[in-house]
């Protein structure tokens, strides 16, 4: 593509449907012939959780195929990003091959998108890592959050594809008061989340945290929120609908809706462009 023409550009605030709430990703929706390094170093350039590329895909099942980039890495899957993309790719003319389920390719294999009314849903991807936290991880987590061993009320890898650690702790208020230290971390990304009191107008608070992607703490995370769904759910520690609020430490205030419909667990926000043209890469 030459240089003058530019490639269509979007930047979408997710998980929010006010005005620069939630979480921003980069869009190109036209990424071909990028290699790696151009990718990467635009990436860094916008200095977002994440940047995307919008490819033609491999996959006959799939719309489309997505690259995901941090300031410091490609991912296999995310979740802001996947939403966030879908939307733009949608905005730009973007016609799913099956009514109602756009089919996204990524890292990660095919990622399932729905909407319903103004909000995007993605299926969560299958967790590559189960199980509970080695003591030295728990450890670890417990030391650079600052968080006391009696606050921590279970613990579980929830690896989709950037390879989340998650606790649970007691309150949302300690949720808040977590104070992370990235390097003590020792390059394991950390999730945590924390029940409201009842009555409150969101069921959860989370904060994430990824040391060695070049974003101390995400605004709001869809990966994350997709395994903590998973796991609270599948272990009756969550209803099965529920809404997790997250980005409260950063001035943010995202909502992120998590369903699960009997087969699979969805998360799913709103979505609004910030940022629409062109850029030249």
């Amino acid at each position: 593509m030459p240089l003058a023409a530019g490639r269509p550009f979007a930047q979408v605030d997710v998980f929010t449907d006010r005005p620069f709430l939630g979480n921003p990703v980069a869009v190109v929706l036209d990424g071909r012939g990028l290699d790696d390094a151009q990718m990467a170093a635009f990436a860094r350039w916008t200095n977002l959780s994440e940047t995307t590329f919008v490819l033609p895909a491999a996959d006959p099942a799939a719309d489309y195929r997505l690259r995901i980039f941090t300031p410091g890495g490609e991912l296999p899957f995310a979740g802001h990003p996947t939403l966030g993309s879908c939307h733009a790719w949608l905005a730009g003319g973007g016609m799913p091959r099956q009514d109602g389920v756009v089919v996204q390719e990524c890292g990660a294999g095919l990622v399932r998108i729905r909407r319903t009314g103004t909000r995007l849903w993605f299926a969560a991807p299958p967790l590559l890592r189960t199980g509970p936290l080695d003591d030295e991880t728990l450890e670890r987590a417990t030391a650079s959050l600052a968080v006391r061993p009696e606050q921590v009320r279970g613990h579980q890898w929830l690896d989709n594809g950037p390879g989340w650690a998650g606790l649970l702790l007691d309150s949302a208020q300690t949720v808040l008061d977590v104070r992370a230290d990235s390097a003590a971390m020792g390059g394991t990304p950390f999730g945590v989340i924390g029940p409201h009191p009842a009555g409150s107008d969101v069921d959860f608070e989370v904060r994430a945290f990824i040391p060695d992607m070049g974003v101390t703490e995400d605004p709001v995370t869809g990966s994350l929120n997709a395994g903590l769904g998973q796991w609270l759910i599948g272990e009756g520690l969550a209803a099965p609908s529920y809404v997790a609020r997250q980005g409260t430490a950063l001035q943010r205030d995202g909502r992120v809706h998590v369903q699960h419909d009997g087969r699979d667990v969805w998360v799913g926000g709103d979505c609004e462009s910030r940022v629409e043209g062109v850029v030249r890469i």
